[in-house]
């Protein structure tokens, strides 16, 4: 291989087909026949996909994968200081999406190395279009933990967030997963269970968490990407006025002033608060008239 004596390496991260190979980003090629080096999750894997795009690669392949992520990191940092282009792909997908990849991309950017992409499928932007849910603002979990109290626990920490969910689960998991969703989020949360996306067998099976809990529990196959509507946005609590002058009278006993405290309930209450110093007016009034049934606010 050839390096430019003097000037440090690129690293590029390259997506590959989720599925139909024809979802090959065009420069991917042409990255996988020049790079210096090629990083794969399985250099298996690699090989048909070279095969299938009718192409070699010229550069040196390694493997790079969960279990020696930590060990080749370094390695690979080197040669990019001794100016390697450097090509990481994974088995689908883009690299360091729930794949390995960051932290060759964290040990890259601390010795200053360049770091670029070659965009490419992703199956949590492809899940999350085909969903029908709300996508202006989203967020990733990945993959949930494996034992049930773990997994309850990470719903339980997100089981406000309004923003639209993507999950990555396997299959034979999926069933315990929307169960616990539809516990923990509830039953009527509306969710998409994304199946083989890009593949022959693509399914998109659409509806609220309970319903899909029941449908896999006859067994799914394949690669699962699950979207959860996000939380709704809790609206103004709805109270009647005896509860605001309560409220009003806790706060006016704790030491506040009656304005400040009215102002305080108004907008915990999300009320004007003119509503709020009329009900508190009128409870006054009430007290006066009827001094036998409790003085109330005076």
């Amino acid at each position: 291989m050839t390096h430019v004596t003097g000037t440090t390496g690129t690293l590029v991260l390259a997506g590959t087909p989720i599925g139909d190979v024809a979802d090959a980003p065009p420069r991917l090629a042409a990255e996988l026949e020049t790079a210096d080096i090629v990083a794969a999750e399985d250099t298996r894997r690699l090989r048909r996909l070279t095969q299938a795009l009718g192409i070699h690669t010229t550069g040196r392949v390694v493997s790079y994968f969960e279990g020696n992520e930590s060990a080749r990191t370094p390695e690979l940092v080197e040669e990019l200081t001794g100016g390697a282009r450097v090509l990481l792909v994974t088995d689908a997908g883009m690299p360091s999406v729930s794949d390995p990849g960051y932290r060759l991309v964290a040990a890259a950017v601390e010795k200053d190395i360049k770091v670029t992409a070659v965009p490419g499928p992703s199956a949590v932007l492809t899940a999350l279009a085909l969903s029908a849910l709300p996508v202006d603002r989203f967020c990733f979990e990945g993959f949930l933990p494996r034992k049930a109290g773990e997994r309850l626990g990470r719903l339980r920490e997100v089981a406000d967030e309004r923003r639209t969910m993507v999950f990555f689960e396997a299959p034979h998991r999926l069933d315990d997963t929307l169960a616990a969703m539809a516990e923990v989020f509830g039953a009527d949360r509306r969710a998409a269970v994304c199946r083989e996306l890009t593949k022959t067998y693509e399914e998109v099976k659409r509806g609220p968490l309970g319903e899909l809990a029941v449908w896999a529990a006859e067994g799914v196959r394949g690669e699962i990407t699950v979207v959860v509507e996000g939380a709704a946005e809790s609206g103004p609590e709805e109270l009647d006025a005896a509860e605001l002058v309560r409220r009003v009278r806790v706060r006016e006993e704790a030491g506040e002033r009656r304005k400040e405290a009215i102002a305080a309930v108004a907008a915990d209450a999300g009320l004007p608060k003119r509503e709020v110093f009329d009900a508190v007016v009128a409870a006054k009034n009430a007290a006066r008239n009827a001094p036998e049934e409790g003085k109330g606010l005076a």
